[in-house]
């Protein structure tokens, strides 16, 4: 009978230990969690605060020259940020699971730091370097003709950038490289922003409570 109840002691420790090991090869733990919490809030924050708050506040209070060179300090930073940020989460959550086990959640959410990951590279190393390229040559043209200087929106009378596309044919063609970098720009930093999102809506759906 000790012998028994021994045996069963023992057996009863060695299945809490089995279940312990995997519930901790299955979770991250205590300070990964936390690493992975604030890494991606703080790239969304980041994200909402640079594409809603700052952009238009420095757009409305700068000269245009003054604002694009602002811009161009400021945006390969944040998107080399934001790339960093994605690659920190996948490194985190990705030797946490195995192919066989992921579950819907597990995979959309390795997903979306993915693709958050892939728009922030192309922002960073691609989109970001030709935008602000594209801009410096719009610059020089419209030094050379008096422009630049002035806060947009505040400016009365014919509109000289209008003038001066209509007058230049090449100052024309790099504006419309400008803007078409620019909005595949804004496109790829949308992405990301709602990728983070998402990943964060997610982890606030699954706490049990607050």
């Amino acid at each position: 009978m000790r012998g028994s109840g021994r045996g069963g002691l023992r057996s009863t420790r060695e299945r809490g230990s089995e279940g312990c090991k995997m519930e901790e090869s299955g979770n991250p733990g205590g300070l990964l969690k936390v690493v992975h919490l604030l890494v991606l809030s703080g790239a969304w924050g980041m994200q909402m605060w640079v594409t809603f708050v700052s952009g238009f506040l420095l757009f409305r209070h700068l000269s245009r020259h003054t604002f694009g060179q602002v811009q161009s300090k400021l945006f390969p930073l944040y998107f080399h940020i934001s790339m960093a940020c994605s690659f920190i989460n996948l490194c985190i959550l990705v030797p946490q699971h195995t192919w066989a086990q992921l579950t819907f959640w597990d995979g959309s959410q390795l997903c979306l730091l993915l693709l958050s990951l892939t728009l922030a590279t192309i922002n960073a190393r691609w989109l970001e370097p030709r935008t602000t390229a594209a801009m410096w040559a719009m610059q020089t043209v419209e030094k050379e003709r008096g422009l630049g200087g002035e806060v947009p929106g505040r400016h009365q009378g014919p509109d000289p950038y209008r003038q001066l596309r209509e007058k230049d044919p090449k100052y024309s063609a790099v504006r419309q490289i400008f803007f078409r970098y620019h909005g595949l720009s804004s496109l790829c930093n949308l992405g990301c922003l709602l990728s983070n999102g998402l990943c964060l809506a997610g982890l606030a759906l699954g706490l049990r409570s607050l």
